[in-house]
């Protein structure tokens, strides 16, 4: 996928992996079963063409316990513990979990069927392990906590002699402990990580001082720049998990008055990640603007020009966003002089790519493209996949909104949450991704820490290399002048 020219990438399927098992529409495999759940049997969940579309809430709980003869689908199993928690927060489900883990224990021990209770304590362990696997965060709250310990206790009670169930639950125990102890300490560095200082920007028409640096001073290849910016995108949204993601769809109905909402102190790391973009938009916006001479302008234009074809070419479309959403802020854009010296051929390209028209069309057939090729990869420098985060963020939310969490008979509409939990589960792969490229320490400090412009800075910067063009520019520039050096 090498951005060449304006012809769209070939329309391309997405292949679906499984989060983690082999399907991911939701099909009972052969020799699972459909097992029913609640009072009325089978008729509490409803299946289509042996695929899972809908269902009560109990019966959907009841579906993710497992019986002596039965396992639930691993793929039912991610989906279900991610889209519960719109409807209960999780350490109530895990102790709806225990509650129906005892009432089939107790069954077992009342009938001829004692010689199942190891495998079915075992097939209920598989289930806690698979659960703290996939979100161990829901374990940093204190009850879920409790709810855990107090099921494996009671298993381990029952179990005294069972050694192999002892130990699964000491391995899930301390392996649990150990993610959640790494997930602290990354938290703790994070929050000691400043954003990028505003400068206020030159206040008279004094130059730069010739020792202040900029990005071309750092970094004169647009490869290697993409090849950076990949990095500080890959270690960034290694940060999002699942349930962050299902933060955007976690909101009071008025249906389900339990139903826990969506809690703002999880949302930090998708407004982290969205400042990231923000920052570094900001950041090219700053390093045009602050060039005093139309000639070094228009090269820094055409540099960022190229950075975003490598970001394309590499499958970091998120970048690629924020730097031409930089070279279209206002005080950039109305640069005409320097633009009028750019050759802006691949510019348009890029442009083209990221038409928002037809619900930004071309950019999903790009997306898809990369999509494909990450899937048949041969090397890690092909599976790179980033997409554009507030245009994920925006599908989740309306994928969301069009689609209703209960249908008329009062069940769980499955069919949305599956699909939702599908295009996580794909884009939480494409996180998973370790960045080909050497790091290099010196460009990403850069990147991460040099003073960027505020939005009165730029404009000021804007008019000082080009003058203001109409009354209206005057009036702006006039104003913001006076502002900054009152401030100042």
């Amino acid at each position: 996928m090498v951005l060449e020219s304006q012809e769209a990438m070939p329309q391309t399927s997405i292949i679906c992996s499984s989060v983690l098992g082999p399907s991911c529409s939701g099909q009972v495999p052969p020799g699972m079963g459909e097992r029913g759940g609640g009072a009325g049997g089978s008729g509490d969940l409803i299946f289509q063409d042996g695929r899972l579309i809908s269902g009560s809430l109990e019966a959907l709980m009841e579906h993710l316990v497992p019986t002596v003869d039965y396992y639930p689908d691993r793929t039912y199993i991610f989906t279900f513990l991610l889209s519960s928690r719109v409807f209960m927060p999780p350490h109530d489900l895990l102790a709806r979990v225990g509650q129906i883990y005892l009432e089939q224990r107790q069954q077992l021990e009342a009938g001829s069927e004692k010689a199942m209770l190891k495998s079915f304590s075992a097939k209920i362990v598989q289930l806690l392990k698979e659960w703290t696997e996939a979100f161990p965060c829901d374990f940093q709250d204190e009850k879920a906590m409790a709810e855990l310990k107090a099921i494996t206790h009671r298993i381990m009670q029952c179990d005294e002699e069972n050694g192999t169930v002892k130990k699964a639950i000491a391995q899930l125990t301390q392996s649990l402990l150990l993610s959640l102890a790494a997930r602290s300490q990354l938290q703790e560095l994070r929050e000691k990580l400043r954003s990028p200082a505003v400068d206020k920007g030159p206040i008279l028409k004094a130059k730069p001082p010739a020792s202040q640096k900029d990005i071309l001073g750092v970094c004169c290849d647009p490869l290697v720049l993409a090849q950076q910016l990949t990095h500080i995108e890959l270690e960034r949204v290694s940060s999002i998990h699942p349930q962050d993601l299902m933060q955007i769809v976690s909101h009071t109905d008025s249906r389900d008055k339990h139903r826990c909402r969506g809690d703002p102190t999880k949302t930090y790391s998708l407004e982290a990640y969205d400042n990231w973009f923000n920052c570094l938009s900001m950041l090219v916006a700053t390093e045009v603007c602050r060039v005093v001479k139309k000639k070094q302008r228009t090269r820094m234009l055409e540099f960022f020009i190229d950075v975003a074809r490598e970001c394309f070419n590499i499958g970091n479309f998120n970048s690629m966003m924020a730097i031409i959403s930089g070279m279209n802020l206002s005080p950039v854009a109305r640069l005409k002089k320097t633009w009028s010296k750019v050759k802006t051929a691949k510019f348009d390209v890029l442009e083209h790519h990221m038409d928002p028209s037809s619900n930004f069309c071309n950019y999903r057939t790009a997306l898809q493209g990369a999509t494909q090729r990450s899937q048949m990869a041969n090397s890690s420098r092909e599976k790179i996949v980033i997409p554009v985060f507030n245009l994920f963020v925006k599908d989740i939310y309306f994928l969301h909104k069009i689609h209703t969490n209960h249908l008329p008979n009062g069940h769980i509409n499955f069919k949305k949450f599956w699909e939702i939990s599908r295009q996580i589960h794909e884009f939480m792969t494409w996180t998973r991704v370790e960045c080909p490229f050497e790091k290099d320490k010196k460009i990403q400090n850069y990147l991460l820490t040099a003073p960027i412009y505020s939005e009165e800075a730029l404009f000021i910067a804007s008019f000082e290399s080009e003058g203001p063009e109409n009354h209206m520019e005057k009036d702006s520039w006039k104003t913001l002048r006076t502002t900054l050096l009152n401030r100042a």
